[in-house]
């Protein structure tokens, strides 16, 4: 199963998504998705997955979960959109770390593109795409390919849009 992840496009679909996802099985949104033509887009393109974010309005929160739990390749996977990161999780996440661990944990929301591995949590692989979009105070624009295959994560690659704003 090949993945393009992104988060927090902010309305803002840049073109060159479409290119560097063309490969890719689904796409995963982490939230902050900013409005309905990037899910059509995004629908129109390939099997789609998403979470909402702080910034969608009560159409995309109604669409879409706040939480995402599911299953992928003998992976349990968690994607929400607001999470932290390690080891700073914030305290929702942390309570529900308490009870039940992903093999993955996916979420936006910080504009920060980070892939680590967390010990606390029998080594949950942490993901966040950094921000595919326009807005915020990050300077690149960035997303994340992988491959689940039976178990095994494969072939992740951070890949750079541009400068935020560059068209």
């Amino acid at each position: 199963m090949k993945i393009g992840l992104l988060s927090d496009t902010h309305g803002y679909l840049d073109p060159k998504i479409f290119t560097h996802f063309e490969a890719v099985d689904e796409i995963w949104h982490a939230g902050d998705i900013g409005d309905n033509t990037v899910v059509t887009a995004l629908e129109k393109f390939k099997p789609f997955k998403a979470v909402f974010g702080n910034i969608d309005e009560l159409d995309l929160r109604t669409r879409f979960p706040e939480d995402l739990w599911w299953e992928c390749e003998g992976f349990t996977l968690w994607m929400t959109h607001i999470g932290g990161a390690p080891p700073n999780y914030n305290p929702r996440i942390k309570n529900v770390l308490q009870s039940k661990v992903p093999t993955i944990f996916i979420c936006g929301h910080s504009h920060i593109l980070r892939v680590k591995k967390d010990p606390h949590y029998n080594n949950m692989l942490y993901l966040n795409p950094g921000a595919a979009g326009n807005q915020g105070f990050h300077h690149i624009k960035t997303l994340i390919r992988f491959e689940l295959l039976s178990g095994e994560i494969k072939n992740m690659e951070v890949i750079e849009l541009g400068t935020r704003g560059a068209i």
